[in-house]
């Protein structure tokens, strides 16, 4: 009854592992995640940098490029709509006039709240049916493996790939505002 010939596959759905599954969980997880966040006509990686600037503002152009794992060629556009948009703002750093410092602004803090609780809702659908030990659990089993994998706390592997296409920009900047290009963080 269970043969089958040499080469075929048993009937029935594919065996899968645990790599699999994370795959598939996390595809699934980030596209939900996704049209959430667009209801607040967010994407991902803008929500990721609402977040970086709440726990850390004023940080230059350039290391936040670097904590989101974004070329800062990229992070230039990718920030000015979010600029346009009035959510974070550039003030020169105090410190070092060269610099530019990102920080969230009144509306940009308003929209973290709607952001932080997309975000609370989204955590809740995705460990439905699990118990609060198994959820601790889970999570604890998946930070040791995004540690051993070198992966950074809180960050996206996908914002490396981040484009400004929302708006139409393919790179570059608006004329007279602030960019880092590749190596430094100095208006132009």
């Amino acid at each position: 009854m269970g043969m089958t010939n040499e080469g075929e596959r048993p009937p029935g759905p594919p065996p899968t592992g645990a790599a699999f599954l994370l795959a598939q969980l996390g595809a699934h997880a980030a596209e939900l995640f996704a049209e959430r966040l667009a209801e607040l006509d967010l994407t991902p990686p803008q929500g990721g940098l609402l977040r970086l600037l709440a726990d850390s503002p004023g940080r230059s152009q350039r290391e936040l490029a670097d904590d989101l794992g974004m070329p800062p060629s990229r992070f230039v556009a990718f920030a000015d709509e979010l600029e346009e948009r009035g959510l974070i703002e550039r003030r020169r750093n105090p410190v070092d006039r060269r610099l530019y410092a990102v920080h969230l602004t009144d509306e940009g803090r308003k929209l973290l709240e709607g952001l932080r609780k997309v975000g609370a809702e989204h955590e809740r659908r995705m460990t439905d049916g699990l118990s609060e030990q198994e959820r601790d659990q889970l999570t604890g089993l998946l930070r040791r493996l995004a540690d051993r994998q070198g992966l950074s706390p809180g960050v996206h592997p996908g914002f490396r790939s981040v484009r400004a296409e929302r708006s139409g920009r393919r790179g570059g900047r608006r004329k007279g505002t602030p960019t880092d290009g590749a190596d430094t963080d100095t208006a132009p």
